[in-house]
């Protein structure tokens, strides 16, 4: 027996609806088109599916078989059908996020929050693990956002600009450069830098102020949380660079101060990397106004 989805949706229809009029209009079939697709479903069977001298029309035992399958299986497909007529349109989906640097969290956390109330269909997740391989894992598929600061020509990628920031030195109230109104980057051969634990061509104060001017700290220390570089830096145990929007929020601690690298400053632009087919999504173009917005 060749058995079809619309067999089951007929068996359903005449069952619930009591007879074939009815069932033709919720099918929207005509009543014999209806009636041809029964009895070639009864030849294929072998058997009689309907008992047709009662009213309602009522299902055979043997209808009654193909009934509780109808029951069984079609819930799942309308289902199924009705996640991929979301996706296409655009209300299911998937946000997982990757990102190169790790204050990023700070900021685009509360952008999150306010996503996911906003598109309740769409999966969230922060793939933390992908911090040194977020750009690969993105052309991979295995993360769909990815935050940066350094855009690459790769294909099937598209970079949006977020928002410029300004990488700023944090000392301690005493240290000698406080002071200051602005640092140069032999002013940290002596020192210790505290940085996040990265490859350093990605973080700022190498790339963009060390690096260029043949400078190197005196000594490096990894801390991977926020909170303890500040604690360590006001305790005197170092010095550190970090985004100006992470800093914003010690504004009012006496125990640290925060200068501009070189007298010009650094700005930077961090990005949110995508595939290009996501681009014009309707949630992926939220996240990214979200995330804009949080800054």
């Amino acid at each position: 027996m060749h058995l079809e989805l619309r067999h089951l949706r007929t068996i359903r229809a005449i069952h619930d609806q009591g007879g074939l009029a009815r069932a033709a209009e919720v099918l929207n079939i005509t009543q014999s088109a209806l009636s041809h697709q029964v009895r070639a479903l009864e030849d294929q069977a072998g058997t009689v599916l309907f008992l047709r001298q009662t009213k309602p029309m009522r299902l055979s035992p043997a209808g009654l078989r193909l009934l509780a399958l109808a029951r069984q299986v079609l819930p799942l497909v309308e289902a199924a059908e009705s996640e991929m007529r979301g996706v296409t349109q655009g209300r299911i989906g998937r946000l997982h996020v990757a990102m190169e640097c790790h204050a990023c969290f700070n900021w685009l956390l509360p952008a999150l929050d306010a996503f996911r109330h906003l598109w309740p269909q769409v999966d969230i997740d922060v793939r933390a693990g992908l911090a040194f391989t977020a750009l690969p894992a993105l052309m991979r598929g295995e993360a769909d956002l990815v935050v940066s600061s350094d855009p690459e020509d790769l294909p099937g990628v598209a970079f949006e600009p977020l928002f410029d920031y300004h990488p700023l030195l944090v000392v301690p109230a005493a240290h000698p450069l406080a002071g200051c109104d602005f640092v140069e980057p032999a002013d940290l051969s002596t020192e210790t830098l505290i940085t996040y634990p990265m490859d350093r061509a990605r973080l700022d104060v190498f790339s963009h102020f060390l690096d260029p001017a043949g400078v190197r700290p005196a000594a490096v220390r990894e801390i991977e949380l926020t909170d303890v570089i500040l604690l360590l830096v006001a305790s005197g145990r170092g010095v550190s660079v970090l985004p100006d929007w992470v800093l914003q929020r010690e504004a009012g601690n006496p125990d640290l101060v925060t200068l501009p690298l070189g007298p010009s400053g650094v700005t930077r632009r961090l990005y949110a990397a995508l595939r290009e087919e996501d681009r014009r999504t309707g949630f992926m173009q939220d996240i990214l106004r979200l995330a804009r917005e949080g800054r």
